[in-house]
């Protein structure tokens, strides 16, 4: 760790997102940069702002409480193995992944009888939530199967809160007065305003809205496999907390980070080809600067962009691309990682290694498993991911 201009750092500084730091601490409490940080709406992912009194829509970004959860089941590792490629083609043709998708099942949930929906008019989605439930959307979000070390199937998944999130997030950065853009100064509102109040209590459904998806996509999976799940890890990534730090009230914003408190467990994703793992917090002075976060991935280096290239239009192939399919095709293949969808703007190439990125948090987290992909699943290629974060 470092501290750059009273900032601390983890990992390689990137120039543009320790800047964007720089106008988020005009008005913060408190900040941090995680070693997977890169640039992002306002703030930057990777990034946690504290605030007294005060919350920050912009901040938690627009895909709110995207998180991830990882469950462990009781099915043999070597029945997966032998069976993965039809496992594989059953999560593909059985979820819904992409863009604006509805659910190929109907499903329901006591959270859509919750008298909440009725608070605000940002909540006047409720059908679109009950269609999307379940869907994984696109980008790098993502529904995988891993062997751990002690050769157990773990299932991860990887989403938030769909569109509902994010017509909660354009509402409530518009009516704070907020500029469309990457280096704009964070909305922030008092967070006991009348606006703050309804946005936490959006804020809130969506984070609830999102964990019920992910769990409705672990179960599913594991109905696929015909497997008991036997533990689970569940966590955002993108929300806000009121938390106590040294003694004093603060609203943490964590955008691409992790919570990490003492004892605290969390499932952290790496790429398509890379390994993931479940860790624990541990207290530490190091600890107690990132406000008890960590990173949530790996951490892109290369932008969607530069990895698959541009079109003129949509609808019209890339042009330009760094990475090939024949490039990230031999990656995952070497890994013996059976693959469905994803685009080249998701390939290994694009991404820090996971293993390093840990290594610059170690003071603050403890690997309880390592979790090594046999099974990926992506929205195809031809998607493009409508989230700013």
């Amino acid at each position: 760790m470092q501290m750059i201009d009273g900032i601390p750092v983890w990992g390689v500084p990137q120039d543009n997102a320790v800047e964007q730091m720089r106008t988020c601490k005009c008005t913060a409490a408190r900040v941090a940069l995680m070693a997977d940080h890169h640039l992002g709406y306002a703030v930057p992912i990777g990034g946690v702002v504290a605030y007294h009194g005060r919350i920050s829509p912009s901040g938690v970004g627009y895909d709110i409480a995207c998180g991830n959860k990882a469950v462990l089941t009781d099915i043999p590792v070597a029945e997966v193995r032998k069976n993965i490629a039809k496992i594989m083609d059953d999560i593909w043709h059985s979820l819904s992944f992409g863009i604006g998708r509805k659910n190929k099942e109907d499903v329901d949930h006591p959270l859509f009888d919750d008298p909440a929906w009725n608070r605000h008019a940002a909540l006047a989605h409720k059908e679109l939530a009950r269609e999307q439930l379940g869907t994984i959307g696109s980008g790098n979000h993502f529904v995988d199967l891993f062997e751990d070390e002690a050769g157990r199937v773990w299932i991860g998944v990887h989403f938030g809160s769909r569109g509902l999130g994010h017509k909660i997030a354009t509402y409530f950065i518009k009516a704070g007065g907020g500029k469309d853009g990457v280096n704009v100064e964070p909305v922030t509102f008092d967070a006991e305003s009348a606006l703050g109040k309804d946005y936490l209590a959006c804020m809130n459904l969506a984070g609830r809205y999102a964990y019920a998806g992910r769990d409705w996509v672990c179960g599913k999976v594991a109905a696929l496999l015909g497997a008991n799940i036997i533990d689970e890890v569940h966590n955002h990534h993108n929300f806000a907390w009121l938390e106590t730090h040294d003694g004093a009230p603060l609203w943490v914003v964590r955008k691409g980070a992790t919570p990490a408190f003492p004892g605290q467990r969390s499932f952290i994703g790496g790429s398509m080809g890379d390994g993931s793992v479940i860790v624990e917090g541990v207290d530490s002075d190091e600890s107690k600067v990132a406000l008890y976060s960590t990173v949530h991935g790996a951490g892109r280096v290369m932008g969607r962009n530069e990895a698959a290239g541009k079109r003129k239009k949509w609808g019209q192939p890339r042009v330009g691309g760094k990475i090939s399919k024949e490039m990230m095709t031999e990656w995952v293949k070497r890994e013996n990682v059976e693959l469905r969808g994803a685009g080249t703007d998701e390939s290994p190439h694009c991404y820090k290694r996971l293993s390093e990125v840990l290594a610059h948090h170690e003071a603050s987290i403890r690997i309880l498993h390592k979790l090594s992909p046999i099974g990926v699943a992506m929205a195809g290629e031809d998607e493009e991911d409508p989230y700013k974060d």
